[in-house]
This record gives structure tokens, sequence and C-alpha cells, in this order.
């Protein structure tokens, strides 16, 4: 089928065109898994770039937003040691120290000494961070309401808990 047709026709995809493909090719294999590994990905990639956009308009990317983030829902005083930053963004220490020596430059997050541990660091928003990833916010969630607004109510349900349920399988095998 061409690209033509799948653009016009409902619930066709470039995905159904490989694995028609395949299928002309290996029928002998079970190629439905590829489907849905496929539009995972390619759904990824298209989401990636409508949150790019909106990290853009408020001089932020994916990182800087995920760290200014996490701080801010931390909740009072939207500060966090080094580790705990590091445990909750999911990255490397090397990572960490680049994302927050960024933002510190750029005067969105501050290192100070731990209130609660004279010995340790906090990062933690500025005035000017926690201003901007609160408008950041705003329009990252009217832009996520709108990347999904395809899907109905019932059907975003659904797919949140097949989702979560399948990535709660990996979880627990990674601990």
């Amino acid at each position: 089928m061409s690209r033509h047709l799948c653009a016009i026709l409902p619930g066709m995809d470039h995905v159904t065109d490989i694995l028609k493909q395949w299928g002309a090719e290996r029928p002998d294999l079970d190629v439905a898994p590829m489907g849905v590994i496929g539009r995972l990905k390619r759904l990824h990639d298209h989401l990636t770039r409508g949150l790019d956009k909106v990290y853009a308009a408020h001089g932020l990317n994916a990182a800087s937003f995920d760290v200014l983030a996490t701080l801010r829902r931390s909740g009072a005083p939207f500060s966090l040691s080094p580790t705990a930053l590091m445990d909750r963004t999911m990255v490397t220490s090397g990572t960490m120290t680049n994302r927050v020596d960024r933002l510190e430059q750029a005067g969105l997050v501050k290192r100070r000494r731990n209130p609660e541990d004279g010995r340790g660091m906090v990062v933690a928003l500025t005035d000017a961070g926690f201003a901007r990833i609160d408008r950041a916010i705003n329009d990252h969630v009217a832009n996520q309401h709108r990347l999904i607004e395809t899907l109905s109510p019932s059907e975003r349900q659904a797919l949140d808990r097949l989702l979560g349920d399948w990535l709660a399988s990996f979880e627990r095998q990674t601990g």
C-alpha cells in the first residue's frame, strides 16, 4: 500500500506497510510485536518533537525541564540533594552535574548547604527558576492534552492502564 493511501485511510500507518512487506517476504515469522514496538517508537518520536517545541519556547530542553520540574514538584523549599535529584530523574552523577552546572549558569538553580546536614549540598530553584518552570508546566500540560486529544477519555484510560501494566512488568524485573 502506498504512503498516500496510509495518509488517507483511518487506522493505517507506515508500520502497517512494513508489516505487510514482512508478511509477504517472511510469512513464517510472527511480526506482530514489530507492529507494537514500531508504533511506540514512531509515537515516541512524534511526541518528543511536540514536547520539545514547548520546552524551547521557554528556553529549556528536555533535560533542563526535567530537573526544574523535579525540583518544583518536590514541594517547598523546592530543593533536593544531588543524590535525590539523580534518583528522581534517573540519570548518572556526571549527567546531573552537567545539567545543574548549566542551570546554575542560567540562574535557574543554585547550590547551597543542606540546612538539615551542613556537610552536604542541595540544589534549589531560584526565584527565576521557579517562575520559569511554573510558566513552562502550564504550557507543557496543555500541550500534553493536545497531543492525546485524538483519543477518547475511555481510550486514554485503557491505554494508560495497559502501558502502566506493561511498564510495571519491566520495572519489577530491573528492580
